[in-house]
């Protein structure tokens, strides 16, 4: 994102370019599409969008799913999830077996002891007949139905142990697919998903901020130093915003040079502590390669919030926080603003871009 655009610059709707791009190559619009095809606009990665590009008018789901395995396999990963789902699926029903097969034993446990039962009511017999016939069948028996328990037990616990490891198997997926890859902070998914459950209590709006951060003149590091070194900077930058916060504090990477922090338990006033904090520390810390001593810096970020109480949605927001943002680039930058109302932006990019 550039912000710091003349106020009569229009920029385009990148949601709309995106799905208007995507409905004319016939992609479908799911979300690991439309995260293809946004990266390849904003043009962050222009080997992406050239090989986006050579794929013509007709991209078959394949084709972009291969690509996305490249750059984004943390989200295209779809055949390991199936597999460890169909890995649950199977354990599943061997512990179903298992459950069947022990109700089958029980129940015949349970029909024995009703014949005995009524051996023992026949008076026609024999007394110790009928009882040496008695203990003998049920010692049996119950013999047998012992064993059969510790074999289940055994067979149950294997299984809930066989379960649990495809349950942190599919933990760790989850994980990787709500990490940015390149700065380990959670990415534009994750934050869409904390972002739109704000709004499910009413109980902590007036006590949670949304905080957009984006660095000043970014564009300007890569087209002089080259991406790779604008890429170690994203990444030591999304550690210095980590080292700040606190650990509850959801830290998103949700664009090219762009922050968010989703802050839960605080006020305005600690809302702008925290991201006043962030703005100093990264002013104060100097960016030099150690082995050739270029100054990369100084580098400096702006930052705008709101309040969710000042907004009646996940989208409006952050709407407001990204004006407020906007405000803080157009203000001078290296600073922090809150939204006010009478703040005013030419556009308002969509949070929903990669929401299903």
């Amino acid at each position: 994102m550039n912000t710091a655009v003349a106020q009569k610059v229009q920029v385009p709707d990148i949601a709309a370019q995106v799905t208007y791009a995507m409905r004319i190559m016939g992609v479908s619009p799911i979300p690991r599409n439309y995260e293809l095809f946004y990266e390849a606009y904003i043009g962050s990665n222009p080997k992406l969008t050239r090989e986006l590009a050579a794929l013509g008018s007709k991209a078959s789901q394949e084709e972009l799913d291969e690509i996305g395995m490249q750059y984004f396999g943390h989200h295209h990963g779809v055949p390991a999830i199936d597999g460890a789902h169909s890995r649950i699926v199977g354990e599943l029903e061997g512990l179903l077996r298992l459950l069947k097969q022990e109700q089958t034993s029980l129940e015949s446990y349970n029909k024995l002891l009703d014949e005995t039962f009524v051996r023992i009511n026949n008076k026609s017999s024999a007394s110790v007949d009928i009882i040496k016939g008695v203990i003998g069948v049920l010692t049996e028996a119950t013999g047998d139905t012992i064993n059969q328990g510790k074999v289940m037990v055994e067979n149950v616990v294997q299984k809930s142990v066989e379960m649990d490891n495809v349950r942190k198997e599919l933990d760790e997926y989850k994980r990787i697919a709500n990490t940015d890859s390149l700065t380990q902070l959670s990415n534009r998914r994750a934050f869409d998903d904390k972002l739109s459950g704000i709004y499910n209590s009413t109980m902590t709006r007036h006590v949670t901020a949304l905080i957009i951060a984006d660095i000043d003149h970014f564009k300007k590091i890569n087209d002089t130093y080259g991406h790779p070194v604008g890429d170690k900077i994203l990444a030591s930058i999304g550690s210095l915003i980590r080292a700040n916060v606190r650990k509850d504090i959801l830290v998103a990477r949700t664009g090219g040079e762009e922050f968010a922090m989703i802050v839960e338990g605080n006020t305005e006033e600690e809302a702008m502590a925290i991201a006043e904090r962030i703005r100093t520390a990264l002013e104060h810390t100097p960016f030099k390669n150690s082995k050739t001593g270029v100054n990369y810096g100084p580098i400096t970020i702006s930052l705008g919030f709101c309040m969710a109480s000042w907004a009646e949605g996940p989208g409006e927001l952050y709407s407001k926080a990204d004006i407020a943002l906007y405000c803080a680039k157009n203000g001078g930058r290296n600073r922090t603003m809150a939204y006010e109302d009478g703040m005013k932006k030419d556009f308002a990019k969509s949070w929903l871009i990669y929401r299903k």
